[in-house]
């Protein structure tokens, strides 16, 4: 009998690669850039399973595309990318990679808050370009990140891993958005409205999903509301911020500064304005990048696959509607 097919968009850790060997033909897009969207549509009329990242918009013309698809195993947390309802819809289980890459996605969080407050980058460069030439006492003066007030907006997993890390650093912590109770009081956090938490917070870290309600949620409104001094860290997905508001807002000093991993589209175009100002640091969608982390990731998105094409359950599934209409 010959073996399913999957279709893999992008080379990825080995750890996935070898899960599926065994069991399936294997056909990997060689990248770096993502698949055409001839080219994703041509792979997927081929395969039985597509492990896509979050690159890839899987929509009803690829589903339409290959009739035979059984699982599409999203190497990613979020799922902005595939219509899932779609997906339902014909039936085809959709599988994620939640929980593996929280502590090392707050890391990052964390460590871009730093960045920004210190003047981490600028510094550095400075030193490179050969400037330094003695101690100097008011030289890149940045903001204390202890006991300041962080504002975290969507205190779900990677939000609740980020207001551990400030509680050593003695922070005041609100958040707004994507928690129950009892994690919050556990967290030392307190819930506040959303303009509230903008208000106070010096600085506020965008943990939120992207969907309909949350797309441009930092908009021209909320960084009218945020102090002067704040800082804002979004690692979620690019377009919880609306880039132009952003801009205007950094570039007239309504708000201090910005740190990225995420931005909208992604990744930016080499004008974009953003990249232009000292006061936005940019770098490129690195939350789950460190080495143990993005091969659990790969892993689990082909244990996801491995499951779909057995007609199992999928370990992480983003539409248990799909079983429920088999059962």
């Amino acid at each position: 009998m010959a073996k399913p097919r999957i279709f893999i968009t992008r080379p990825i850790p080995s750890a996935g690669i070898d899960l599926l060997q065994d069991h399936c033909e294997v056909d990997v897009f060689p990248g770096p850039a993502p698949p055409s969207r001839a080219e994703l549509l041509a792979g997927v009329a081929k395969a039985d399973a597509i492990l896509p990242l979050l690159t890839e918009r899987i929509d009803e013309e690829v589903l339409r595309a290959g009739p035979q698809l059984r699982v599409i195993a999203n190497m990613a947390v979020g799922y902005d990318n595939i219509d899932v309802a779609a997906a339902t819809a014909r039936g085809i289980p959709v599988g994620n990679t939640p929980g593996v890459l929280t502590e090392t996605s707050a890391d990052l969080a964390f460590a871009l808050l730093l960045a920004a407050a210190r003047h981490i980058v600028p510094g550095a460069d400075y030193v490179r370009a050969g400037r330094w030439q003695t101690w100097e006492p008011q030289l890149f003066l940045g903001q204390d990140v202890h006991g300041a007030t962080l504002g975290i907006v969507g205190l779900g997993r990677i939000g609740q891993a980020v207001a551990r890390r400030a509680r050593g650093f003695g922070m005041r912590i609100l958040f707004h958005g994507g928690s129950d109770q009892t994690a919050a009081e556990a967290l030392g956090t307190r819930r506040v409205p959303f303009a509230e938490l903008l208000q106070q917070s010096d600085f506020v870290s965008v943990h939120t999903p992207l969907n309909a309600e949350t797309h441009h949620l930092i908009d021209a409104a909320a960084l009218q509301r945020m102090k002067p001094t704040a800082i804002l860290v979004n690692t979620a997905r690019g377009a919880v911020v609306d880039p132009v508001a952003l801009y205007e807002a950094l570039s007239s000093g309504q708000i201090a500064a910005a740190a990225l991993d995420v931005t909208e589209p992604e990744p930016p175009a080499t004008d974009d304005p953003l990249l232009g100002l000292a006061n936005c640091l940019v770098i490129p969608h690195l939350g789950s990048a460190s080495v143990a982390t993005r091969a659990k990731m790969a892993a689990m998105a082909a244990e996801n696959a491995l499951a779909g094409l057995r007609g199992e359950r999928l370990p992480h599934c983003v539409n248990e509607a799909v079983y429920e209409a088999r059962d």
